[in-house]
């Protein structure tokens, strides 16, 4: 009985690298879309996507020169309704940056020559006594 065991946790191991090598080409042919390179990151893939698909819209969307600006508030709101409030994002072409954040919460990627860091931090409510 052993044995069949010993194969059934083989076989298991086996799918799950199969599966990892599948999300990890999607990731890719993704960044490779949206022209995206991830330079640091604590977030969940689905988020990232949705960071990357908004900032390529905002993106194209904008003739001419890139509005620092709008594409910042364009995510932080897109963020803010869609998980939650407490998000903050800094976009250009050059800045530095030592945030805390959330678990889970952060995001620095550029997009073409734009930069763009996507971070939420917790809230914690005022005590007026």
């Amino acid at each position: 009985m052993e044995g069949a065991e010993e194969e059934l946790e083989r076989r298991s191991k086996f799918l799950s690298s199969l599966i990892q090598k599948k999300k990890a080409i999607e990731q890719q042919e993704q960044h490779e879309h949206f022209n995206v390179h991830v330079r640091a990151c604590d977030m969940p893939l689905a988020l990232q996507n949705r960071a990357f698909r908004c900032a390529r819209d905002n993106l194209d969307s904008m003739p001419g020169k890139l509005d620092s600006k709008r594409l910042a508030l364009a995510l932080k709101k897109e963020f803010d309704s869609s998980y939650g409030l407490a998000w903050h994002c800094i976009v250009g072409t050059s800045f530095g940056s030592y945030v805390t954040h959330s678990l889970g919460g952060f995001l620095c990627f550029s997009i073409d020559k734009v930069y763009i860091l996507l971070f939420k931090t917790a809230v914690e409510p005022l005590d007026h006594s």
